[in-house]
C-alpha cells in the first residue's frame, strides 16, 4: 500500500483564520488539532474545522504545496476552499476519531505520571 501525505486547511466557526498543514495520518492530525490547548496557535484561535484537504503521494510534494498556500493571499486561499468545498463544511465531521483520542489521552496520562 502506498504511503499518502495531505495538504490541509482548517479554519474557525467564522472562516476568519486559516491554519495550512501537512502530515501523513490526516484523521490522527485532525484529533490533535481539536484536542489543542489554548497555549497553542490552532487552540487559542479555535481553528478545529478542516474545510479543505489534498492527498500526494509524495511528502515532498506535499510539504512544497503547503508552503506555497501559506504564501498565498487570503482570497486565494477561500477561492481554492470555496471551490472544493462550496458550503464551507467540516469535511472530518462524520470521521470517527475516537482510537485517537484514547491514544493521546494516554499520552497524556504518561506525560503527567512522570
Amino acid at each position: 500500500m502506498a504511503k499518502k501525505y495531505y495538504t490541509y486547511m482548517l479554519t474557525h466557526e467564522r472562516n476568519h483564520i486559516f491554519y495550512v498543514g501537512v502530515t501523513n495520518n490526516i484523521e490522527r492530525r485532525i484529533c490533535e488539532h481539536r484536542n489543542a490547548t489554548y497555549g497553542s496557535h490552532v487552540g487559542h484561535f479555535n481553528i478545529k474545522k478542516l474545510v479543505y484537504f489534498e492527498t500526494h503521494a509524495d511528502v515532498r510534494i506535499a510539504i512544497r504545496r503547503e508552503k506555497t498556500i501559506k504564501k498565498w493571499k487570503r482570497q486565494w486561499k477561500i477561492n481554492l476552499i470555496t471551490e472544493q468545498n462550496p458550503d464551507w463544511m467540516d469535511l472530518s465531521a462524520e470521521w470517527d476519531l475516537s482510537k485517537y483520542n484514547k491514544n493521546l489521552n494516554e499520552n497524556e496520562s504518561a506525560t503527567n505520571a512522570d
